[in-house]
């Protein structure tokens, strides 16, 4: 019998548990527990990590899984390679499914940093108002620039105040809408947006609002990920756990 460990968190991972529920897959939806109020899911759900490569294979074991699919956000790099790490170790197949990244368009303004780190070093300069569109996670990395008035957005009010002199905070889940961002940006004055790269089309709203407004955008870089199978629809997991391949699958690095 076929038991399926989703590590989510994503509307991917969201999509394919609907999925595995509705053709009668036995799953676990595993979250990190890093949003207060997640939505409801079809199949049971797992919240908190695994104590490291270890404590995932013991729970591979122990759970009798026969498929691991990493359904983590694209810039979930520890997660990812404790996944592939694990896998390997317990003897579990693994997928990747995640989203083709952002390209940009001959009308976008993007420059590029290779981390949150970088990111934070790039902004020295005047001040600005900046929408950082990181989560509440990395906002603290910018207190390094504590000259500019940055717009945050995170889907949960913060439990403390983030450590930046300058900032507004709006409490939104998306997806979200080009007009309702294009707008936000206009009511805040903002003349720059920071972003990572996790592509999709539930956060794609404020690059094409920054580009109809002509605003930069400073894109963070997706981190190295493990060798590992990767596909883009959950539909494709579905053929993956039938057949144990998937037509035009991708091995990423």
């Amino acid at each position: 019998m076929r038991h399926v460990l989703l590590l989510g968190g994503t509307t991917e991972a969201s999509a394919l548990a609907s999925l595995l529920a509705q053709g009668g897959i036995a799953a676990t939806l595993s979250y990190a527990g890093r949003t207060e109020n997640p939505r409801a899911q079809p199949v049971p759900v797992q919240i908190g990590g695994f104590g490291g490569v270890a404590g995932l294979v013991d729970y591979l074991r122990e759970h009798r899984v026969t498929h691991l699919v990493d359904a983590t956000h694209p810039f979930a790099a520890k997660m990812s390679a404790h996944a592939a790490a694990a896998a390997h170790q317990a003897g579990v197949p693994l997928l990747a499914l995640t989203r083709p990244a952002w390209q940009p368009t001959a009308d976008d303004r993007w420059t590029h940093a290779s981390s949150i780190e970088a990111s934070a070093a790039a902004l020295a300069g005047a001040p600005r108002r900046i929408l950082l569109a990181l989560g509440r996670m990395h906002v603290d990395a910018f207190a390094a620039q504590p000259q500019h008035h940055y717009l945050l957005r995170f889907v949960d009010a913060p439990h403390t105040p983030p450590r930046l002199p300058h900032y507004s905070l709006v409490v939104d889940r998306g997806p979200f809408s080009v007009e309702g961002d294009r707008a936000l940006m206009q009511e805040h004055g903002i003349d720059l947006v920071v972003s990572k790269n996790a592509g999709g089309k539930g956060a794609e709203a404020k690059l094409i609002a920054a580009r109809q407004l002509g605003l930069p955008v400073l894109m963070i870089d997706r981190p190295a990920m493990p060798a590992r199978l990767e596909v883009h629809r959950p539909e494709d997991v579905l053929a993956w756990l039938d057949h144990g391949s998937v037509p035009g699958a991708e091995r990423g690095v």
